[in-house]
């Protein structure tokens, strides 16, 4: 099944939610709000809490580095090292950039393919070109042009762009790009909750989410969808900590992107040791 830019808005618009399926591999996005509502003061920790399991991860040996380091193994060669990381004057984004820059380098394929889809939005965001007829449709608080294959629908906190296969969306903070095409999406928001960003290219996706405040809550994730290749498909961290760290990070390697629990059961162990 294959959905055009413009029906890829009104499902988002309907249900809240964003789908791009291709004919022989797809993208699925679903997007759910969580408030702060259950969110509390995150704990300062000097030594981590390694249980000996954790939902489907088992802790290999005992904890390393004088109790900041522990490593678990999980389902189909799943890996979760667990990191008690102090800030020792470094910035909070400088820390989870160099987990950032360590996880990519274990998939670089995927992360060449996502950063050459986001900079070919770009590049064709920048490009126009004008052809067919042109039509105008306005109405209270709407207005609808369409120039041949091109439309633009703007409505009080909406605004859709469609050119073909091509689609740019924006409804209050969200921005969402699709390219029916070639599978791509991408999406940035930020409200006072936080921010997203996801990165979708073919196979590959890169998600990453901060909550707002000072405090640092966390999580980037990049999966690939390819079936070959015995490398890894899932990788990323989950990182929560207090106001001037230590930051306790749980770093997730996986060989499948399906419905293991690793990521859950990593961001338990994070949750066991700082709080929600």
């Amino acid at each position: 099944m294959r959905y055009s830019p413009l029906a890829l808005a009104s499902l988002l618009i309907v249900s809240g939610g964003l789908a791009a399926c291709g004919d022989d591999a797809g993208i699925r996005i679903t997007t759910t709000r969580t408030g702060g509502e259950g969110q509390g003061v995150l704990r300062v920790v000097d030594t981590l809490q390694c249980p000996e399991t954790q939902g489907s991860l088992t802790r290999k040996g005992t904890a390393q580095a004088g109790g900041k380091v522990c490593v678990y193994a999980g389902p189909r060669g799943a890996e979760v090292t667990l990191h008690l990381q102090p800030l020792d004057g470094t910035s909070v984004d400088e820390v989870l950039k160099a987990f950032e820059d360590r996880l990519s380098a274990d998939m670089p394929q995927t992360i060449a393919a996502i950063d050459a889809s986001a900079a070919k939005d770009r590049a064709d965001a920048e490009a126009a070109a004008a052809s067919g007829e042109r039509a105008t449709v306005e109405a209270p608080g709407v207005r609808v042009e369409a120039e041949g294959d091109k439309a633009n629908i703007r409505a009080p906190g909406l605004s859709i762009d469609a050119d073909g296969e091509r689609a740019s969306i924006r409804i209050g903070g969200i921005s969402i790009d699709a390219d029916d095409a070639s599978s791509q999406v991408n999406i940035e928001g930020a409200n006072d909750e936080g921010s997203v960003s996801v990165q979708a290219a073919a196979d590959g996706t890169r998600v990453r989410t901060r909550a707002s405040g000072d405090a640092t809550r966390a999580t980037w994730i990049v999966t690939d969808g390819q079936t070959t290749g015995i490398g890894w498909r899932l990788v990323g961290y989950e990182a929560r900590g207090p106001v001037g760290g230590p930051l306790v990070i749980a770093v997730v390697r996986a060989k499948e992107t399906g419905e293991d629990p690793v990521f859950e059961d990593a961001r338990a162990l994070v949750t066991l040791n700082v709080g929600e």
